[in-house]
């Protein structure tokens, strides 16, 4: 990686007080954000059926994850505005910014009439709503793991940034929770004609909590320094792709697998299980509620440990667990019945999560303050858009031209070879000052 940006920044001097409210505004956001984003996902068959509705189940499906990638579509134009402001402006501003236009998108998605009252008009203002929701939630993820890197003790920054990831998974939990919910709640026939819009509309609730915790939060420490020193960058863009791009290219890498395990496991297998495998559908999301828990419960963990071991180590032996174990697992989950199911789902949990505690700090470490915002974004941005938009997409195209269930289980191995020879060429950077 190259710099032109020479000088370290000291670990923050705050008090536990405003660390711990850092970490609080900066992973009460991404909550948000993320349960948005997966309302959406974790809803698509009864989206498939009130605006795509002339469509058999599977192809109904299928349009409505293609409409989830479309917003994915937005995420580079997201991270260059949002990058751009994080970087020139500050984190907490663009941060705001992206709160408040996930949350007016999802809650639009909630008051939408479907196809059969306003005709093609409902699937049109439904995509559109899925890009405003792509732009917004591109500026989040790497504001977020900035925000929470910058703010942490020096040998503190692997746990610290595990929020990051604590609150992602968080938010997959608390969409699958309240779909879950509502589905058990309410017949069929209720979510199909009104109910389903509930979860949507949670979202006006959330974001104004999560604007009410940024909105008086202070810079980062690391942030205000660079701005007394008057070394804030006048076009991030420019200068980061002349200067970083090395890094943009690892992270771009680096993002590859851990968006297609994410979008993959977490998204897409719940719809995989009932419509591919014939699982019940009870058993389809409870299972997946027990892997988001045990997700969850395990990132802290590992970003703590990074701290102490490295990063490399934890990256290295999760994306060859990937490699090797993506195939087999899928198998027990296709063919161990319902102990099969719940097994392998925390086998990947824990997986994934050997990934996400460390993943952000590696990340931010890869670029210099003046420009972390922008780099980040755009490295991990692009890879999401490329692979994560389209990973329920792809794999149920998959499952249509092949035949197979098990035909899916390449996206996860083809991109953990890809992740796995990127991390192994990176530098060690836990116990490095942030530069």
């Amino acid at each position: 990686m190259t710099s032109d940006n020479t000088t370290t920044t000291p670990a923050p001097t705050s008090t536990s007080t405003s660390n711990l409210r850092a970490v609080v505004a900066g992973s009460f956001g991404n909550v948000m954000e993320n349960y948005d984003n997966l309302v959406y996902a974790y809803t698509a068959a009864t989206l498939g059926k009130l605006f795509f509705p002339a469509s058999d189940g599977l192809a109904g499906t299928l349009y409505t994850f293609a409409v989830f990638a479309v917003g994915f579509l937005m995420r580079p134009l997201g991270a260059i505005t949002f990058g751009h402001i994080g970087d020139k402006f500050g984190r907490r501003i663009a941060l705001v910014v992206s709160v408040l236009m996930m949350g007016a998108a999802t809650t639009l998605i909630g008051l939408l009439p479907t196809y059969e009252s306003i005709g093609v008009l409902a699937p049109l203002l439904l995509v559109v709503l899925r890009m405003v929701q792509g732009f917004s939630v591109a500026g989040e993820w790497a504001g977020s793991a900035a925000f929470l890197v910058e703010y942490a003790p020096q040998r503190r920054r692997g746990f610290f940034g595990s929020f990051n990831q604590v609150s992602t998974a968080a938010g997959f939990l608390l969409a699958s929770g309240v779909v879950a919910l509502n589905s058990t709640v309410f017949t069929e026939q209720q979510v199909t004609e009104w109910a389903w819009r509930l979860p949507f509309l949670l979202s006006a609730l959330t974001a104004v909590a999560a604007l009410w915790l940024r909105y008086g939060l202070a810079e980062t420490p690391a942030f205000t320094e660079e701005q007394a020193k008057g070394e804030t960058a006048t076009s991030p863009l420019r200068e980061g792709l002349r200067t970083q791009f090395a890094g943009i290219a690892r992270g771009f890498g680096f993002t590859m697998l851990w968006t297609v395990a994410y979008f993959f496991f977490l998204t897409y297998l719940p719809t995989w299980l009932t419509d591919v495998a014939g699982v019940d559908a009870g058993v389809a999301r409870v299972s997946n509620l027990v892997g988001l828990v045990t997700l969850t419960l395990c990132i802290a963990a590992f970003g703590a440990l990074s701290d102490r071991i490295g990063r490399k180590p934890l990256l290295i032996a999760a994306a060859a667990g990937f490699l090797v174990l993506s195939w087999p697992v899928m198998a027990l989950i296709q063919n161990g019945g319902v102990f099969g199911v719940y097994a392998g789902q925390i086998v990947i949990a824990v997986i994934l999560a050997m990934f996400s505690g460390p993943g952000p700090a590696a990340l931010s470490e890869l670029f210099p303050t003046k420009l972390r915002y922008s780099t980040m974004s755009i490295g991990y941005n692009f890879a999401v858009m490329a692979f994560g938009g389209t990973a329920p997409f792809v794999a149920t195209g998959l499952v249509q031209l092949t035949g197979s269930g098990m035909a899916t289980a390449l996206l996860p191995i083809v991109s953990a070879a890809v992740t796995l020879a990127v991390v192994a060429g990176m530098k060690e950077s836990a116990h490095r000052r942030l530069h």
